[in-house]
């Protein structure tokens, strides 16, 4: 498992897809870049789909995610992603009471089951207090970060998979 903290940007794109049957058919598909700004979004997705659709494409949607980091799995079954919110539980000192803080992350796994175990194997390495609050199934198809070389890849270690922790 690895982390990654950035900007994030959900991106919708439209067009004529080839069925499994042959026919052609219109089709939205959701997409998630790492850029800066919603310009940079919009140019980093038209280049990273280019290679993929043959034909013409359309940018329905833009927005910015509503995580900040995303935890990548290493299993060759792990296809889809999960929306999760983790409730970081903390005690106010002078009211004594109790305070949960959502926080939304990304989580790439093969199965419900495995997004949750994914959460843990990261969250099992900090000393917060948590509790996960949900875990829904995306219609996301891939994400796309900025390319690490390979010396960089090989630097990744688990202690890359300790998630920063923001409220939001």
């Amino acid at each position: 498992m690895r982390s990654r903290t950035a900007i994030w940007f959900e991106c919708k794109i439209g067009y004529e897809k080839v069925m499994e049957d042959g026919l052609q058919k219109k089709v939205t598909e959701s997409y998630v870049v790492d850029a800066l700004s919603f310009t940079e979004a919009e140019k980093r997705i038209m280049e990273e789909m280019s290679s993929y659709i043959s034909g013409e494409f359309t940018i329905k949607d833009i927005k910015i995610a509503p995580y900040k980091e995303i935890f990548f799995s290493d299993e060759e079954m792990a296809d889809r992603w999960y929306k999760t919110k983790l409730q970081f539980i903390t005690i106010d000192e002078k009211t004594e009471k109790e305070k949960r803080s959502n926080v939304n992350y990304l989580v790439q796994a093969g199965t419900l089951k495995g997004a949750v175990g994914n959460i843990e194997r990261v969250m099992g390495t900090t000393m917060v207090d948590y509790v996960i609050a949900s875990v829904n199934e995306t219609t996301l198809m891939d994400v796309f970060e900025y390319g690490k070389s390979t010396e960089e890849d090989a630097k990744s270690t688990e202690e890359d998979a300790k998630p920063e922790f923001e409220a939001q």
